[in-house]
């Protein structure tokens, strides 16, 4: 459909090139102005009545100095176990400062129990600044009571106590808060002077108990030293150790010098050996074999025997020659050969025999070192069982002593360091009762609730906005339902049950009502100038949205140009006889279909108007089937030969079918929408049914639609309203 003289399409396209329309926010809070307003003084003047009691509250300090590390006046660090060196000394301290234990000691200094600012039991106009919980609870006795405040106090103290450190100094301020200014800088006082005294304190008793057990240990180390020498006495004279180291030197020296002794023996009995198994045999060797040995041969008597025993030899060869045996020269040559034979053969046994003589002396030499040696050896390993005995008791009674030495030095440190009182902070300035009160800053508070209430109250609007899911503006017809809008009802507010219904006739012709049917009557011609349509089906999503009315003042609206017959087809719930006037009995389109009437009795000409009407007639069990029937095919023709115009009322889509089968006869099919009622949703899936059937769907009609509250979502209803008199004939008037 062409929708360039349509200027509700032409604000729906141009709506809808934008993601964000901050000119539609901006008329929805201008809209809502007031009631921003009523809200945010509503709450603004509750914040200021529930500040305006509070009461002022001051704040002291005292400035105290940490010291970075102690003196060492005494080296104890090991008794108190405390580095001062490192970050977590100081975080220490500040939670030490934060402490129960030093908060019941200020509450119990000052007597806060009973001090009018936190005791329940003085009836004074100023109420406590730590609330008591109000209990309904059996009486209790003063003692009980005094506790139960105790408590309270101390658990509430820290609530108004600060610790807080200058930045990359040792310097701590103690403040405390409280309404009364006197009273807070006692406590900040209280409270630097209680830390100081009780670390004192603490560390006096450190150093007690640590003097007290170093006591008791010297005894038992007294003790233990004293057993341990006498352990090293006894061992000493009962092994008869006086100069040990001096005995295991000699032994190892008589040793070493066996060793030497021992390798020598070793290699002269070797020697011995090697001789000795030359001549093992020797009774049995010839005296040319004995000769043959070096060992025999290189002895100087042998030697000499065999010069001799060769001169012999010699003598007799050549008296042989000279003389026969038996010649005196020759005898006694004989028997000096023989006496030098048997005197070398003699020399070699005795040689041979002194040889396995010296073998046997240097194998018993060879043993003698070797007993010798096993014994040092054995004596020596005797020596150094009772030295490493000597020296573990030795060790034990100088491991004793230097306990027992470094427990007296530490006990008498610890007991000098008793007497040392050294302060781990000093305060740098004392706090004074403070004038001006840190708080509450009411009008903070105040600044805070008018923010805040406007931001509220703005989103609030703004969420209700976006989650109202219904059908407003043009902009929701043409760019959510995707039709074409023909334009809007305003929404008439009046006593009279038929106002509305019959207001294009009731109203005069400058009203805003009156107005908007022009306004569709005017959209649905021009859509149609080539080809006008002949019947028109008007319907709605569900029932309720007012499509009999439209169908009535549209058809009143035409009826002042052309001849206009409307029929009302919703035949399960009819509206339109009774809102006519029309009485239950009055013949209609049941009738005329199921032929227990004729046409001509069943249509009615409306007072005041131009418009012939047929009223739906007597409620039918089929109206379905009456709407499908060849009867109202055959009267709808007959009808669209007498009249330019057919609108047909039809049921809503959503209840039942009708509407599908009446957009069949249909040229048009209007599609009523009740502005801020019915939802997107809904909608939709009407159009959708009839787009499914291909209705002919010519656009749609925005009912009821309320111009102040529509002028919030969209300008173009309170441009239309002021510029073309979209007001009523009481304020044109």
């Amino acid at each position: 459909m062409d929708t360039s003289n349509n200027p509700f399409a032409a604000a729906g396209q141009a709506g809808s090139t934008e993601n964000i329309d901050f000119g539609h926010y901006l008329r929805l809070l201008l809209h809502n102005k007031w009631k921003i307003a009523a809200f945010v003084f509503v709450v603004t003047a509750i914040v200021v009545m529930l500040v305006k009691p509070m009461r002022s509250v001051y704040q002291a300090d005292t400035t105290v100095m940490i010291e970075s590390g102690r003196s060492n006046i005494v080296e104890i660090q090991d008794v108190y176990g405390t580095n001062t060196q490192n970050r977590e000394y100081y975080a220490t301290q500040y939670e030490i400062i934060q402490s129960r234990g030093l908060i019941e000691r200020v509450v119990d200094r000052l007597k806060l129990t009973t001090h009018p600012e936190y005791d329940p039991r003085q009836k004074e106009e100023k109420k406590s600044f730590f609330s008591l919980p109000k209990k309904e609870t059996a009486p209790v006795s003063d003692e009980a009571l005094e506790v139960a405040i105790r408590r309270d106090i101390v658990d509430n103290f820290r609530s108004s106590l600060s610790v807080e450190p200058l930045f990359g100094t040792h310097i701590v301020n103690i403040g405390f808060k409280s309404h009364d200014p006197d009273l807070a800088a006692d406590v900040a006082n209280a409270m630097a002077d209680v830390y100081i005294e009780s670390y004192l304190e603490a560390r006096l008793d450190v150093a007690k108990k640590a003097t007290s057990w170093l006591s008791g240990r010297l005894g038992e180390l007294r003790q233990n030293l004293q057993e341990s020498e006498e352990r090293l006495q006894e061992y000493r004279e009962r092994e008869k150790l006086v100069d040990v180291q001096g005995v295991r030197t000699l032994d190892a020296a008589e040793l070493a010098q066996l060793r030497e002794d021992y390798v020598d023996a070793r290699q002269k009995r070797a020697q011995a050996e090697a001789l000795y198994q030359q001549v093992r045999d020797f009774e049995s060797l010839s005296t040319g074999e004995l000769l043959a040995i070096p060992a025999i041969l290189n002895n100087s008597i042998i030697q000499r025997l065999v010069e001799a025993k060769s001169t012999s030899d010699r003598k007799v060869v050549e008296l042989s020659r000279r003389y026969g045996e038996k010649h005196p020269a020759m005898q006694a040559a004989l028997s000096e050969q023989t006496e030098v034979a048997g005197d070398l053969n003699a020399r070699l046994r005795t040689v041979s025999q002194g040889i396995y003589s010296s073998y046997q002396a240097a194998l018993r030499a060879e043993q003698d070192l070797s007993r010798q040696i096993n014994s040092t050896r054995g004596r020596l390993q005797t020596v150094s069982r009772k030295e490493v005995r000597l020296r573990e008791l030795e060790r034990e009674v100088a491991t004793n002593r230097q306990l027992y030495d470094l427990f007296l030095s530490r006990g008498k440190e610890t007991d000098e360091s008793s007497r040392i009182e050294e302060p781990p902070a000093r305060v740098i300035d004392l706090a004074i009762a403070p004038i001006i009160p840190v708080g509450p800053n009411k009008k903070k508070f105040v600044m805070a609730a008018l923010i805040l209430s406007i931001a509220l109250s703005v989103g609030l609007i703004i969420l209700l906005d976006l989650l109202d899911s219904t059908v407003r503006t043009a902009e929701d017809v043409e760019n959510k339902l995707k039709i074409s809008m023909l334009g809007f009802l305003p929404l008439e507010k009046s006593n009279k049950s038929d106002y509305a219904f019959r207001a294009f006739v009731n109203q005069s012709d400058k009203s805003g009502f009156a107005e908007s049917v022009r306004t569709i009557r005017t959209s649905l011609v021009l859509s149609s100038l080539d080809n006008p349509f002949k019947t028109i089906v008007v319907t709605s999503s569900v029932p309720g949205e007012g499509k009999s009315t439209v169908s009535l003042n549209i058809a009143e609206a035409l009826g002042q140009m052309e001849k206009v017959l409307l029929i009302d087809a919703d035949m399960r719930r009819p509206t339109m006889a009774k809102a006519l006037g029309f009485s239950q009995s009055t013949p209609g389109l049941s009738n005329v279909i199921s032929g227990k009437a004729k046409i001509d009795d069943c249509i009615h000409r409306l007072s005041d108007s131009e418009i012939d009407v047929i009223v739906s007639g007597s409620i039918p069990n089929n109206p379905l089937e009456l709407l499908s029937s060849k009867q109202f095919k055959e009267l709808l023709v007959s009808l669209q030969d007498q009249y330019d115009r057919i609108i047909i009322d039809s049921a809503p889509v959503h209840v039942v079918s009708d509407a599908q089968i009446l957009s069949s006869y249909a040229d048009s099919l209007l599609y009523i929408v009740k502005s801020n009622s019915t939802p997107l949703s809904i909608a939709a899936k009407g159009i959708k049914v009839l787009r499914s059937v291909n209705a002919p769907m010519t656009g749609a009609v925005l009912n009821q639609v309320d111009l102040k509250k529509a002028s919030q979502y969209d300008s173009l209803y309170g441009e239309y309203k002021e510029q073309y008199g979209y007001v009523t004939e009481a304020k044109s008037a």
